[in-house]
């Protein structure tokens, strides 16, 4: 697919180059200036949860570096800085008093934003419940609606005059899979008993959310963000393809359909799926679970080869990985697939109701290594040439796609990898702090100036 040059013009004038980041990954000062305990301070304290033993506690530091990474995204030619707020930062006991502190920090990176031409895009969640609010239940509780539009309302009232863009949710089938059904994320919970109820509150808080900015932010451009991923049957019989079908349902369309007005998926011979519609009794709220958005997020990080194990439960599928298989992949075994993000990028966007497409998170990891102030990440390099050359064809298609923005910025913490996988296109010194840009950075910085690709 990419066989030819192009420039980050040929996007169109008003296409917005950004870069992303998250509170729990990045901003360190965990228990500093009256901040509560997020869910990820605590699951970290657990053994052999996150490799390494790494603890979010200082991260890369960006509650005391945050005017320099910012004049860092600026000197990258980035226009567009996402991040989100940590909800314990806020509120730190999820609800109740608000820590003046924490609320006057987000207005100092907003601030730091505007000054330097970037435009702040806030994430509402992404992944770091307050603790106090875990321990009545978190995301299964029936109260989960009523904390998190609280959180929201507060947010819109402080920040909404200054914040014109906001992604209410970050990829809640990534943390309601992995932390209230397999254990692997915060807060470690597993079983169906506890996703029923989480991914139903995590769909009824996504159309809340948007509802409550729309309500107190009547000029503000809207979105939400999934995870998305090219499921695909590893052959062709039939077993296979039902799987890769039964993976599909779940890794990309349990969440978008329910904003659209289609309610959660229904897929035949699907028990889990079934079993969702009886235990949230979700068919009652269908227009609950529905929000116009301005725009829809879509992060796709690699794509799935699916195959039949009825080994595996409630899902009978397992992944046959890139490596197994011979595809190319990055340091963690995700399959680099550029023609698969082509093809979920047109996919989407042929749902009705989504207007806009903005890809919110866009990356890879490799293993980086600084030597003599270098970092020469080529395989980073190759791996963005070819995905904004998928992006573009997808846009010359008709796909309206309206920004790109690269995760991430600096190397920082990433959940159960620890501080020992890295995606940054600034290397991260995690003792020293130190910021050194990577060969990566430097080419965005030239493409995002006129440089052929």
């Amino acid at each position: 697919m990419h066989n030819q040059t192009f420039f980050a013009k040929d996007f169109g004038p008003d296409f917005k180059w950004g870069v992303g980041m998250a509170a729990p990954q990045n901003e360190g000062a965990a228990f500093e200036d009256g901040k509560g305990l997020s869910i990820w301070d605590v699951f970290a304290r657990k053994r052999n949860v996150i490799k390494g033993g790494a603890r979010p506690t200082h991260a890369a530091d960006f509650y005391h570096r945050y005017k320099d990474d910012i004049l860092l995204a600026k000197a990258l030619g980035f226009k567009v800085f996402r991040f989100s707020i940590a909800w314990s930062r806020v509120l730190p006991e999820g609800t109740g008093k608000v820590n003046k502190l924490g609320i006057a920090f987000y207005h100092n990176v907003i601030d730091e934003c505007l000054a330097n031409g970037l435009e702040p895009v806030v994430t509402v969640y992404h992944w770091d419940l307050p603790h106090a609010l875990e321990l009545q239940g978190g995301w299964t509780s029936r109260e989960m609606v009523t904390w998190f539009s609280k959180y929201v309302k507060l947010l819109t009232e402080q920040y909404g005059k200054k914040v014109q863009q906001w992604i209410v949710m970050n990829e809640p089938f990534a943390f309601t899979a992995l932390g209230y059904m397999m254990g692997m994320h915060a807060p470690g919970k597993m079983g169906t008993a506890n996703v029923y109820p989480a991914i139903y509150n995590a769909a009824l808080c996504t159309a809340e959310g948007g509802r409550i900015i729309r309500e107190h932010c009547p000029h503000a451009v809207i979105g939400t963000s999934f995870s998305i991923s090219e499921t695909k049957p590893f052959t062709s019989s039939d077993k296979d393809i039902a799987a890769a079908n039964r993976a599909d349902a779940l890794l990309n369309r349990l969440f978008i359909e329910p904003v659209l007005g289609m309610g959660f998926p229904q897929l035949d011979q699907f028990d889990f799926l079934d079993k969702l519609h009886i235990a949230t009794t979700a068919w009652r709220f269908i227009d609950k679970l529905k929000f116009d958005f301005d725009f829809i997020g879509l992060q796709n990080y690699f794509s799935v080869t699916i195959k039949h194990n009825p080994l595996i439960p409630y899902v009978s599928a397992s992944e046959v990985s890139a490596k197994k298989r011979g595809k190319p992949h990055t340091a963690i075994g995700w399959e680099i697939d550029p023609l698969s993000f082509y093809c979920m990028l047109k996919r989407f966007s042929s749902y009705e109701g989504v207007k806009q497409i903005i890809v919110t998170e866009g990356g890879a990891c490799f293993k980086d290594h600084l030597h003599n102030g270098v970092v020469n990440d080529q395989e980073r390099i190759d791996y963005f040439s070819a995905y904004l050359a998928a992006m573009l064809q997808a846009k010359k298609e008709g796909v309206p796609i309206g920004g790109y923005y690269a995760w991430t910025l600096t190397d920082n913490f990433e959940w159960a990898y620890g501080y020992t996988t890295r995606f940054g296109l600034v290397h991260t010194d995690f003792e020293t702090q130190l910021r050194t840009v990577k060969n990566s950075g430097y080419w965005f910085r030239d493409f995002l100036n006129g440089k052929a690709v």
